[in-house]
């Protein structure tokens, strides 16, 4: 635990100290006698006596770490540690956030208070975690009392809460208080005589990442109106972070989104809003995101434990999370496996009687899971088992349902008898099986060709189906990505489409709906079905699928469907585009939710008016050819170029400038790694064109040269560059 600093004169303390680290400004030390065979000789039998006969209160602990004053005798105790791992931890956080920084300071006075300010504050951030827990507003209650006397900020403004950190002011850091509330990130210290206050709005950072330099190892920079912050020296930097980024981009969406605030009744009201809330929601919007889960499921546990693989003979370790809806696994030792087990198809749950720890679940397909060393797992278990039966009343299985006789409704339930007549009625109209099923290429020579590549690839996926499963709870590793990335064969797109967009969660959690939709939008008029309407025979014209009423017709159904669904979208440019390559590969219900999953998760924001998403993402991609393509960069005088040109990579995930055969394999990859495979291919067109870019005088020649070379295989691309970056 660190300390409140007191003096030690380190002279007199040498008989009872032993010294194990030390470096220029601190000493790390171990109580004589403590982990010595032997007892450390007569001087460590005698200190182990005296700790022995004192009290619980006045005892000793084994270790401890001094900051010491350069040339002088005079220390000051900042930590102790009831054993090693402990005051281990203290120190390395010592190394890795102070050490480096000490050297900026001019004078040894200034370090030691300096030292003092930040331990001081480090134990002030541990006794507020510890009041949180306790759920005592008195802590916070304080701090909210100094927030407001600081910073002169409105009644209403809320303080979501606070951080001990330190703020660079130049070269020279500032120890004080980040106070994080609903609409401003606030900073202030006072220490020798010096005050620093700091107000920055959220909505007015055009920046916030974590970054690193010779000086601190992790710090968080904050870029406003030009200019540039950074604080560090975190007790939990991750935890801090989290919640910096998730209040700014909050701000953000209030500015253009106010609808989506509106109702939300703890967006639109920042009285309700709370760090635990906000740290809940954030989580669970990662859960989501990274397993690609429907956007309502709220993650609840998660528990660290090992997954048993049985294709490769080893147990990999990893976090298992649990929501109302499914349990998933993601492995965290660079296996890069990953399972997701919707609890509609669990069969049962149970537990091993051994050492072992262990849970299994058993789900359809006589297939079962194994997670082992789960800490509390009869707990586990037993929750488990409530949620399973609380799933199969939510979810059923339609293949083992009777079928519905007219004779079994009753008549006057006017609602069960239009549902049923809906459901006849576009059952006659809606496809069940994809559009390339029904028509080919014309060309035959073309055609024999690509069926020997399909049938490898085929192969290659049977393979991987008997090794990892299939289904949506097969083992996800890195083969099944390299698989992804070479091509998916067209017979397997449209179920592999369905199971890594999570679009078949949303799909068996609303059997017939669909149906109803397409049935409640049939003869509907407004902008949108005029605007579905113009656009119809400009969706990939040149494809025999959509020289047919049968490819327009389905087409039609689809988007007029999702319109009426989410009319807050209604219908936009690029979604036809997208639609109609879907429906070539699934089928038209599944073609319906591949499209909400693109727009309402995977792309969100990308297909309204402002196509703020796709604008957003356009800026992360000039952030990414700065960093990975300079050269490009110093050549282009303005980086809106790549805005323009990218535009139509984006909403259009290539489509629009593609031939079909390499663009549906841009739309594998997005589907498996979502808009990071965007990003990349989009570098990697960049990157593999890089000498005709800089061979080019101004914008016309490069968008000419791109042009002239975006026939080439994207799939190619994408792995022969092999841009591997982290853009999420």
């Amino acid at each position: 635990m660190w300390l409140k600093p007191e003096e030690v004169l380190l002279k007199n303390a040498l008989k009872l100290w032993l010294m194990e680290r030390s470096n220029d400004y601190f000493v790390l030390q171990r109580r004589r006698g403590y982990g010595e065979e032997g007892g450390g000789g007569l001087t460590g039998l005698l200190v182990g006596t005296l700790d022995s006969v004192l009290d619980s209160t006045a005892k000793v602990a084994p270790f401890r770490i001094l900051h010491q004053t350069p040339d002088s005798q005079v220390y000051l105790s900042i930590a102790c540690g009831a054993n090693r791992e402990e005051i281990n931890k203290h120190w390395d956080w010592l190394e890795q956030n102070i050490m480096k920084t000490l050297s900026v300071f001019d004078s040894n006075e200034d370090i030691t208070n300096f030292v003092q300010g930040k331990i001081r504050g480090l134990i002030a951030e541990e006794g507020k975690q510890s009041f949180a827990k306790e759920d005592d507003p008195e802590k916070f209650r304080e701090a909210l009392l100094k927030f407001e006397k600081y910073f002169g900020l409105p009644e209403q403004e809320k303080l979501v809460t606070y951080y001990s950190c330190s703020y660079w002011k130049g070269r020279v850091p500032c120890q004080g208080w980040l106070y994080l509330s609903t609409n401003f990130l606030s900073f202030y210290s006072f220490l020798l005589g010096s005050e620093i206050k700091l107000i920055i709005s959220w909505d007015a950072i055009s920046r916030l990442e974590k970054t690193s330099n010779v000086i601190l190892t992790e710090s968080i920079h904050v870029c406003s109106q030009g200019e540039n912050h950074y604080f560090s020296m975190f007790l939990h930097i991750n935890q801090t972070y989290l919640l910096m980024e998730q209040l700014a981009n909050y701000a953000i969406r209030r500015l253009f989104d106010k609808e989506t605030f509106d109702n939300d009744p703890i967006l639109d009201d920042p009285l309700q809003i709370t760090k635990r809330g906000l740290e809940n929601r954030a989580h669970s919007e990662q859960f989501n995101a990274f397993f690609r889960l429907p956007k309502e499921e709220t993650l609840k546990e998660v528990h660290e434990c090992f997954l048993w693989v049985p294709f490769s003979h080893f147990n990999t370790h990893g976090k298992m999370c649990i929501s109302e809806n499914y349990i998933c696994f993601a492995s965290q030792d660079g296996n890069l496996c990953s399972v997701i087990i919707p609890l509609r198809e669990v069969l049962a749950i149970d537990k091993t009687n051994d050492s072992s720890k262990s849970v299994i679940v058993s789900i359809k397909g006589k297939t079962a899971f194994r997670f082992s060393e789960v800490k509390e797992f009869e707990q586990l278990v037993a929750k488990l088992r409530l949620k399973c039966g609380a799933a199969s009343t939510q979810y059923h299985d339609i293949s083992t349902e009777v079928p519905i006789s007219s004779d079994s409704v009753d008549p006057s339930d006017n609602t069960e008898v239009q549902s049923l007549t809906c459901q006849r009625e576009c059952s006659k109209t809606v496809n069940t099986e994809a559009l390339m099923t029904v028509f080919h290429p014309q060309n035959l020579e073309t055609l024999n060709s690509k069926m020997l590549k399909e049938k490898m690839k085929e192969q290659s996926w049977n393979i991987l189906f008997a090794e990892c499963g299939r289904g949506v709870s097969m083992f996800r590793t890195k083969k099944t990505r390299d698989l992804v990335v070479r091509g998916i064969p067209e017979t397997l797109r449209g179920e592999l489409w369905m199971l890594f967009s999570g679009a078949v969660n949303d799909m068996a959690a609303n059997p017939g709906y669909y149906a109803e939709v397409v049935e409640q939008s049939l003869g509907t008029c407004n902008l949108a079905t005029e605007e579905i309407e113009r656009d119809l025979r400009r969706s990939l014209p040149e494809h025999p699928a959509f020289q047919s009423d049968t490819g327009i017709s389905a087409l039609r159904r689809v988007l007029t469907a999702y319109a009426f669904r989410n009319p807050k979208i209604g219908y936009c440019q690029a979604m036809n585009i997208l639609t109609s390559v879907l429906l070539l590969y699934a089928k038209e219900e599944e073609a319906f939710w591949l499209l909400v999953a693109v727009c309402e998760r995977m792309l969100p924001d990308y297909f309204n008016r402002r196509i703020i998403g796709a604008l957003v993402d356009q800026a992360v991609f000039e952030e990414l050819i700065r960093d990975h393509l300079p050269q490009l960069t110093e050549h282009m005088t303005d980086m809106t170029f790549f805005s323009s040109v990218s535009l139509s990579w984006f909403l259009t995930l290539f489509i629009s400038v593609l031939p079909i055969e390499s663009a549906v394999n841009v739309v594998d990859c997005f589907f498996y790694d979502g808009i990071k495979a965007i990003l990349q291919l989009g570098l990697a067109i960049l990157d593999y064109n890089l000498d005709k870019l800089l061979a080019c005088k101004d914008d016309a020649e490069a968008v000419t040269a791109l042009n002239r070379n975006m026939g080439i295989c994207a799939a190619k691309i994408y792995i022969v560059c092999g841009v591997e970056i982290d853009c999420m």
